[in-house]
Parts: structure tokens; sequence; C-alpha cells
């Protein structure tokens, strides 16, 4: 079945240079992270190096256009940077990408190397269809801290993903909640590949290919569903 989801209209007029890809996937393997996928990491670290040529993250075209769209619904891009903001800058670090699990680290790769950002959902574990929309400030968001459950609620206005159950990622792509993230035992899962202008669509759609064909060649005899790019303009 295919999972829906829904961009609002709110952030249709708050960004009308958005646009997505997503894939479903059903069947896959997943597991701990292996030499295979740590590679890829590496690689994508080093194709990362070679797009940005000298510069910082935030100063490519692609980031600064998220960094407006932040501070547009009231974040400061500075202090909760888009997901692949995020990684780019641990990529280039002496630290390096973290390794999470091999689906994970999968779309890590991809969000390094393309310079978008990438997230995974475990379907299985959505409650109903996911939307994109402006919070009212009343929403759950679980999270943990303290080691213990812990229930925040996002900024009015504020761009997040939800389901039936709650908010399943604040700051439209900065932090995703425990519920739905991928595990080692998750089959079922949907990615999301994120841009806005000025990065050509068909950059996210050569993005979506790249990170589907991993998929075949990690998860073979999985069912893969490539949905075309969907603009918000």
């Amino acid at each position: 079945m295919t999972l829906s989801l829904t961009v609002s209209d709110e952030v249709r007029v708050l960004a009308p240079g958005f646009t997505h890809v997503a894939i479903e996937a059903h069947g896959l393997v997943n597991g701990p992270s292996t030499e295979a996928g740590s590679a890829l990491l590496d690689d994508a670290a080093r194709r990362l190096a070679a797009r940005l040529d000298g510069r910082a993250p935030h100063e490519d075209p692609h980031m600064a256009a998220w960094r407006e769209v932040y501070t547009a619904f009231g974040s400061k891009p500075s202090r909760t940077r888009n997901s692949a903001e995020a990684l780019a800058k641990r990529a280039l670090s002496d630290a390096g990408l973290p390794r999470i699990n091999l689906l994970v680290d999968l779309y890590n790769a991809i969000s390094v190397a393309h310079l978008i950002p990438v997230g995974g959902e475990d379907t299985d574990r959505i409650r109903g269809g996911m939307t994109l929309g402006r919070a009212t400030g009343d929403e759950d968001f679980v999270t943990v801290a303290g080691g213990g459950e812990v229930i925040e609620h996002p900024d009015a206005g504020e761009v997040v993903w939800r389901d039936e159950a709650g908010v399943t990622c604040r700051r439209w792509n900065w932090r995703q909640g425990p519920r739905t993230r991928l595990t080692e035992e998750s089959v079922s899962a949907i990615f999301l590949l994120e841009s806005l202008a000025p990065m050509p669509v068909a950059e996210v759609e050569a993005a979506g290919a790249e990170l589907a064909e991993l998929l075949e060649k990690f998860s073979p005899g999985a069912r893969i569903e490539v949905r075309a790019a969907e603009s918000a303009s």
C-alpha cells in the first residue's frame, strides 16, 4: 500500500521552490553497519569535499536556500541546521560521519554526496499518512532526553512532518523522533529527499535514483517504488 504524503498549502507558500522525491520500499534487509556501507560514507565525504572545493557547507547555494527558509519559519539556522548541513559538517570534521545501521548509512551517504536532506522512516511505525505542514504548537513530539522519553511541542509556525500520532520530524528535517526511525529490525521504509531552488530537479531525481540502486543492491528482492519529484510550486 502506498503511503500518502501531503505538502500543505502553507508550506507551498513559504517555500515555492521546494521539491521532494519519495522512495517507498518493502522487504528490506537491515542490520548493523557494514564495511561496504562504511566505504560508501567515506566516498561520500570525498565527493562532498570535491563539491565544496574549500567552501564551508553553509556557503553552498542549496544550503543557503535552506537557511533562508529556516529563518522564514522562525528557526535560527546556525543553531538548528538542516540535516544535510549538519551531516556535511561532521563529514568534514576529524570525527567523520557516524555509523548508525546499514539503511541509515546508505541514505546518509546520499545526503552527504549530493548535499541534500534525506530522511528515512519506518512505515510500519507510521500511523496513517504523513503531512508536511506548519505546527500550531500543540502537537506532541516524543523524543528521548536524560535516558527516558519526554514530550516536546514544536514552536507555533514551525514546519514539521507529522502523522496521525504526532510529529515525526521537527524543524522540517532537523530532528527525527525515535518512534519512526529506522532500526536494525526495520523491513519497510519511506525515504524522503528534499530540495529547494536553486538545486535543479534533475539533481534530486539523480540522488533518488542512486539511493534506489543502493537499496536494490543491499536488499535483493525488495519491492522499491520511486515516486516522481513533486514540486511545491
